[in-house]
């Protein structure tokens, strides 16, 4: 008896690279004691203070939810919770004047509305989705899921750890070549920690605006950057007088999970300066009707943090990553000189590119699949693996052309510092062992 059939997407469809490792380690039948997991950015922090009392207090007698009722709130969101990611922008000096926001059920959720709304029909080369690569998986398989094209420019990791981006006149030859419809920028940059300078931004902004092209940031990781005299970088820093014509085309991408240490509550936003890009967007996403009640009003809390709590709250999670990320970066160094580890600048990402050290044909994949199924270290007495992100999937390569990201992986400082500062040994110990069977 024949079977329904699957779309030919569904049967091209693998794990994202940042689930990959964790879906495999899943169905391994004999595990380890222990598993140290940074390979998606699931942060284990306790969320802001002002969250947590509305989280344990649903039944409080000002709650929405006291009597038991959870109906569906206005497509934009409530009223409350888009006043807490203004404030937010608020608090850091941003001119919030002019901006309007969409509550969407996490930041995943704004990138799908965001390609929906900016790129070419669907199915054709038309006004793609220009990205800076390696990007954030997500971006590429939304624009796969919905038949959007993309193209990129590539950056490229020195022996220092710096990530590089092209020329600004290279970056032009690609927009003249494929006319992208908006240019993505990751100011404090995720997957590669790269902190990008507000000079960079500028310039990227007056190619949008030359080219007529949307300026979509994702700002998830806004807060966190750890160069000394550094200031936050952003595209509602920007404004006519700065970049004449750029107002009226910014589109930022806000998200709860990692700032605010809320990954589950899968709330996000698009924040925009365009009035009729926030019109048709909350059009095309009355479809999905709007963003999870409760969650909304959990970070709803956030309207009515002072300036003075937010940039605190900002600073101590700045100090807490900075030196985790900072100590790491060091062990591998002093372990294995010849690694290739991203600049620990911004974000909580690092890129450990092993180019130099593995034999030829090493696939990323097939190393972190090896870690997760069958790979093991005795650390400290207990059987310890750990699972990363291969970087393939990070970039946007034809196929048949080499992928930077063979040779490179993503750790997610998402651990306690403590079980961090074992993520070198762990690497390097399992990349022998799999160097040694290879």
């Amino acid at each position: 008896m024949s079977k329904p059939v699957l779309s030919a997407h569904f049967e091209s469809r693998t794990p994202s690279d940042v689930r990959l490792a964790q879906m495999s380690y899943a169905e391994r039948k004999v595990k380890p004691e222990a598993v140290v997991n940074v390979s998606i950015g699931n942060v284990s922090l306790p969320t802001n203070p002002a969250m947590m009392n509305r989280m344990f207090n649903l039944d409080a007698p000002d709650s929405p939810f006291n009597k038991g009722v959870i109906r569906y709130t206005a497509t934009g969101g409530f009223a409350e919770t888009q006043d807490a990611f203004i404030n937010i922008l608020n608090a850091q000096g941003f001119d919030t004047s002019n901006l309007e926001v969409i509550v969407t059920d996490g930041g995943s959720t704004a990138m799908e509305l965001l390609i929906v709304g900016v790129c070419g029909p669907a199915g054709t080369d038309e006004s793609p989705l220009m990205m800076i690569d390696p990007a954030y998986t997500n971006y590429l398989s939304f624009a796969q899921r919905l038949g959007r094209k993309t193209v990129s420019v590539k950056r490229t990791i020195d022996s220092n750890g710096k990530f590089t981006l092209p020329e600004i006149s290279e970056i032009e030859k690609v927009i003249e070549k494929h006319k992208p419809s908006a240019l993505l920028v990751i100011p404090y940059d995720n997957p590669t920690g790269q902190l990008y300078d507000m000079e960079t931004i500028k310039e990227l902004a007056g190619l949008c605006v030359k080219h007529n092209m949307w300026l979509v940031s994702d700002e998830a990781y806004r807060e966190l950057f750890y160069l000394e005299g550094s200031d936050l970088v952003s595209i509602w820093a920007l404004n006519n007088d700065i970049v004449p014509g750029i107002e009226g085309r910014r589109i930022g991408i806000e998200t709860a999970s990692k700032v605010w240490n809320a990954c589950g509550l899968r709330i996000g936003a698009i924040v925009t300066d365009s009035p009729e890009f926030s019109n048709r967007g909350q059009a095309e996403y009355t479809a999905n009707l709007c963003a999870n009640a409760i969650g909304q009003y959990i970070f709803g809390a956030l309207a009515h943090e002072s300036k003075e709590s937010i940039n605190n709250w900002c600073g101590d999670l700045r100090n807490y990553y900075g030196d985790t990320i900072k100590n790491v970066t060091k062990r591998f160094n002093e372990l294995k000189p010849e690694l290739i580890i991203s600049s620990p600048d911004a974000s909580i990402y690092s890129v450990i590119d092993v180019r130099n050290v593995v034999k030829p044909g090493f696939d990323s994949v097939e190393f972190s699949l090896f870690c997760a199924s069958e790979g093991e270290v005795d650390l400290n007495g207990v059987k310890t693996t750990l699972l990363s992100a291969p970087m393939k999937g990070f970039y946007d390569i034809p196929e048949g052309e080499h992928n930077p990201g063979s040779t490179q992986f993503r750790i997610s400082y998402v651990e306690e510092p403590e079980k961090m500062m074992t993520v070198p040994d762990l690497f390097i110990d399992l990349l022998d062992q799999f160097e040694a069977q290879r």
